[in-house]
């Protein structure tokens, strides 16, 4: 997994950098030569979740964006830590789900700028920090895991498929239909029920089409979103070992996402 890459003339033709999930390394390329040298461990920057909460909890109160500017900076420093961490999670994860070993981390993150053309509320930043983990990135439409890690009570762990498109929705409701047991099995499971308490979102008020009120998974059925989420209090997040604990919560949802998958990819 490559991150960046950095000419040096003098000795190196290129060093590449990358996670996996038991350390970081670097490879180190001689010129004129094929020969690649990996060396563990690299000292990288790890997350600092106590210096990214203060900073978050003080762009709430100051988001403009001159003030961010001439914070860039320790913003910098704490998106490189993100990105490293996000790193190891995806190393993790990748290495009990083949299809996210080619992700980069970079490719998961979210923006910090805020989508304002629409909304009512014109604050230029969030006040989170974010990445999903899903086959293509975060511009996935597919099942997958999100993190999010903030103050104020933002730091969660989530999991699912957000609003499905229209025929999407329909495999799901399909495969709730022909499997309901196997779904009661994942979300009833002592390993899932340990972090995520069950369904969550808005359901519609009355059956979906071609389903009777009496069905037996009806209660699944109306929902218009399957996610589940776990929130950690900002006390904890601020102590914990992220690498091992965002991964172990989502080894737990595992079962729920390849359901959701498989319901949608056929």
């Amino acid at each position: 997994m490559t991150c960046f890459l950095i000419t040096d003339n003098l000795l190196l033709r290129t060093i590449g950098f990358g996670l996996t999930a038991a350390a970081p390394y670097i490879v180190l390329r001689l010129r004129n030569s094929s020969d690649n040298y990996p060396l563990l461990p690299l000292p990288l920057p790890s997350m600092n979740q106590s210096a990214l909460f203060n900073f978050l909890a003080d762009l709430a109160q100051h988001n403009e964006r001159e003030w961010f500017q001439a914070r860039k900076p320790t913003y910098d420093q704490l998106r490189r830590e993100f990105e490293v961490l996000v790193g190891q999670i995806l190393a993790a994860l990748a290495a009990e789900e083949p299809a996210l070993a080619t992700l980069e981390p970079k490719k998961c993150i979210f923006r910090i700028y805020r989508d304002v053309r629409f909304a009512k509320r014109k604050d230029p930043y969030k006040t989170h920090f974010s990445a999903y983990f899903a086959a293509g990135g975060k511009q996935s439409a597919g099942p997958g895991y999100y993190f999010q890690l903030g103050p104020n009570g933002q730091t969660m762990l989530a999991g699912g498929i957000y609003q499905p498109e229209k025929e999407q929705l329909a495999r799901i409701r399909q495969e709730i239909d022909y499997n309901g047991p196997a779904l009661h099995r994942i979300l009833e499971a002592p390993a899932f029920r340990q972090f995520f308490p069950g369904l969550e979102g808005e359901q519609l008020k009355r059956p979906p089409a071609g389903y009777p009120a009496d069905h037996p998974d009806i209660g699944y059925l109306k929902h218009k979103s399957f996610v589940v989420s776990h929130s950690v209090p900002d006390a904890t997040a601020r102590q914990l070992n992220l690498a091992e604990y965002v991964p172990a919560a989502f080894r737990a949802l595992r079962p729920f996402a390849d359901f959701l998958r498989e319901a949608v990819e056929g």
